[in-house]
């Protein structure tokens, strides 16, 4: 090429390169090491943390023995796919943080006992309350220094007192004739500090509370409680209302309703900084079935129970009465509480609805009948339905209760 002159033009000078010196080639490789480093410290900060929540976790291993030994008396699951868990609250007073809620005597007892049922589809849940005061037919069971009870017509939470787990499962499978498939027991350290990882869950007072026992004072309107108070707030139950179990049990399906509320409108599922504290909080106050003692296997619950909208997750107590021959203990209403289970049993929509206890069914047993008439037709000792949770029974009422959505504060 030439320029507007006729002189031959300068070939353009091709842009000159940095050669690559040793120095630079050193800061390289050790900006790709670092890299890595980073990578693999993230990796094993992760592997390091499922480990730790894994390990967490107790396994049950004494009850699963003792369900697989009387498997085959146990109730057949009807529903596919559906799922019963039994969630148990202890009132052991051992271990660091329960001391203080009274003397320890070596035994414990079931304080709260909450059967789940997640549908299929997982479409909806219910949390069915059973009352710990419910007289039932208890089966034989083995105690914790090995021997058998026989049968006995007891009080419920003395089931988990003798026999422990297995023994409080078998005697839920006899009342209701449903097969749990796994089992959750928590206790009272646990429960504050799953409360404190969500921040506290939020309840409203018409009157103001002082409850020495409980260890709760409270003034009345709507407040935030964290751990001790929440924890406080479900076990009151002398100086609260009429002092009576059924209103304790109302409070507590208000206080649940309302922490699950929370817990996914605030996001907490699908934040790993926020759900973290809460699976370590959980992780290691819970003790499981084999079926539930991993943190995949506790995940894969929380994912599938993640999409069920907060209405559809419904919180009841099993129709019950005080008890013919004592007014502080109770009994089944009937048909109705046969009719609660057969829904169950069957993976059948349960509508709820606020209202009174249901009032005795015509013909139920009144305070003439004996102890074991008065038990109820659904309390067999093959564990089977009877013929009260019959298609031909009467039309399935709405039941006493709440959904998760309506909170502790509607």
């Amino acid at each position: 090429m030439t320029d507007s002159a006729g002189t031959p033009a300068e070939p353009e000078a091709e842009p000159e390169t940095e050669p690559e010196t040793p120095r630079k080639r050193h800061w390289l490789r050790w900006t790709a090491l670092g890299c890595s480093v980073v990578v693999l410290a993230a990796a094993g900060t992760g592997w390091w943390l499922y480990r730790k929540l894994d390990n967490n976790i107790t396994t049950d291993t004494d009850a699963a023995a003792e369900l697989r030994a009387y498997d085959k008396e146990r109730p057949t699951a009807v529903a596919m796919g559906a799922q019963n868990i039994l969630l148990i609250g202890s009132d052991t007073r051992t271990g660091a943080g329960n001391t203080k809620y009274g003397k320890d005597k070596g035994t414990q007892r079931s304080d709260t006992t909450i059967l789940l049922h997640i549908a299929a589809g997982r479409s909806s849940a219910t949390a069915v309350s059973i009352p710990r005061d419910l007289m039932v037919n208890m089966p034989s069971c083995r105690t914790k220094g090995g021997k058998r009870t026989g049968e006995v017509f007891a009080q419920f939470n003395s089931a988990f007192e003798i026999g422990g787990t297995a023994c409080t499962i078998r005697t839920v499978e006899r009342l209701t004739a449903i097969r749990i498939d796994h089992h959750m027991v928590i206790d009272f350290r646990g429960f504050k500090k799953m409360v404190d990882a969500v921040d506290g869950v939020e309840i409203c007072l018409k009157e103001p509370i002082d409850d020495k026992d409980a260890k709760l004072k409270l003034p009345a309107g709507r407040q935030t409680l964290h751990g001790e108070q929440a924890l406080g707030f479900v076990r009151a139950r002398k100086t609260l209302g009429n002092g009576s179990d059924t209103e304790r049990m109302d409070r507590q399906q208000q206080f649940l309703g309302a922490l699950v509320n929370k817990v996914q409108s605030n996001g907490v599922l699908l934040n790993p900084t926020r759900l973290y504290p809460v699976l370590d909080a959980a992780t290691k106050s819970i003790t499981t079935d084999p079926g539930l003692d991993s943190l995949r296997d506790l995940y894969d619950l929380a994912r599938s129970m993640r999409a069920i909208p907060t209405e559809k997750v419904q919180f009841l107590t099993v129709p019950r009465r005080p008890y013919s021959y004592d007014a502080n203990r109770d009994e089944l209403v009937q048909p109705e509480a046969s009719q609660l289970f057969k829904r169950l049993r069957e993976d059948k929509p349960v509508t709820v609805a606020p209202g009174a206890e249901p009032s005795p069914s015509p013909g139920a047993s009144g305070g003439g009948a004996s102890p074991s008439a008065s038990r109820g037709p659904d309390q067999v000792s093959d564990g089977k339905p009877d013929d009260a949770s019959s298609p031909s029974a009467a039309p399935t009422p709405t039941f006493t209760g709440r959904s998760a959505a309506e909170g502790a504060c509607s």
